[in-house]
């Protein structure tokens, strides 16, 4: 089955051409550099952009893959969550397209395609497992039951695992994206120079609350600026983030271990962080369990997840029509717009 997938739910215009699990074709047309003025992703910019990349980059990906349109059997596309302005584009875009070309059209949500993703890149990877998905807007610990059967079990109660990294990491002086600049520093600096806080969200073992400890490096900076003292940016981002991995694995083992989950993943745009990708292996290891992770160029925002994840939407028969809206929030675990 050949699918044309399209993604548009952030910054990234992308689509990709899929088979099964095959990746023919991947295309992504980044907004970092636009952004990167603003210090984040403005959303008026980012749907202007979708509009001007997304015939080119579906245009490419048929190009790469070496198929026409005829030959696509169905399009998917990316309807929810994330900001609605830029999903809009994606998902219009995907209607119009398969109207006209008389293809079945398959909505697919933005964090079942990256739990997906690990079915790139691990051919032998299926259900039943339990899965961290860490990203700049969503903390969720998710078992996965079935390829569109999902239980969340755990969730952020105020900031994501990414938006911590990546508002730290600008109070810290760093360039947009935050997270990934944070990260290489971090490698250079001493974990244990800072001693942040650990939250912890009371009668709630498997959920997160960051907003406290962006909120601690945030202080820890401006007294020492008030001061006239230094602050090691090495040293506090290496503290950071172990602090982050601290929580995620905390949460991660105890869930694993109450309900009996011998197979753990990662997915999201976190799950390219260095040391959650090292201490999660370490982690499982440590267990006997399975570990999957996907290749770091499917930890971002791509269509390519959002195909394979298309694939399975199809075989649950999950289908839209015409009337296919897009969605700022919604639930893993409940579709809307289904046919």
């Amino acid at each position: 089955m050949n699918i044309l997938a399209i993604e548009s739910s952030c910054d990234e215009t992308a689509a990709a051409v899929t088979r099964g699990r095959e990746v023919l074709s991947n295309i992504v047309a980044s907004q970092v550099e636009e952004h990167r003025i603003y210090g984040g992703v403005v959303p008026e910019i980012a749907s202007r952009r979708h509009a001007e990349a997304i015939t080119g980059v579906t245009g490419a990906a048929l190009k790469e893959a070496g198929v026409t349109l005829s030959e696509i059997d169905a399009v998917a596309v990316t309807y929810a969550p994330g900001l609605i302005g830029a999903l809009l584009v994606g998902v219009n875009f995907a209607k119009g397209l398969a109207l006209s070309a008389g293809k079945p059209l398959i909505p697919v949500h933005h964090l079942r395609s990256h739990i997906a993703a690990n079915y790139i890149t691990r051919p032998d990877w299926e259900p039943p497992f339990l899965c961290l998905v860490v990203s700049g807007g969503h903390s969720h610990l998710v078992e996965v039951r079935d390829y569109t059967d999902y239980r969340v079990i755990g969730r952020t109660h105020d900031d994501a695992a990414g938006e911590c990294f990546d508002k730290s990491a600008r109070a810290m002086g760093m360039p947009y994206p935050g997270g990934i600049a944070l990260d290489r520093i971090a490698d250079e600096g001493d974990p244990d120079a800072y001693d942040l806080p650990f939250p912890h969200v009371a009668d709630h073992p498997y959920d997160f609350s960051f907003s406290g400890l962006k909120t601690a490096v945030v202080n820890l900076l401006h007294n020492a600026e008030q001061k006239g003292e230094s602050v090691s940016v090495p040293d506090l981002s290496a503290a950071l983030r172990r602090r982050v991995c601290d929580m995620l694995l905390r949460a991660t083992e105890q869930a694993a271990l109450d309900l009996g989950h011998t197979s753990i993943a990662l997915a999201g745009g976190v799950s390219a962080n260095s040391e959650l990708r090292r201490r999660m292996e370490a982690m499982c290891a440590s267990h006997g369990w399975r570990f999957g992770r996907p290749e770091l160029c499917y930890c971002g925002d791509n269509a390519a997840m959002v195909g394979v994840q298309g694939y399975y939407e199809a075989l649950a028969g999950h289908y839209a029509d015409g009337s296919l809206n897009a969605y700022a929030t919604m639930p893993i675990d409940c579709l809307t717009d289904i046919k």
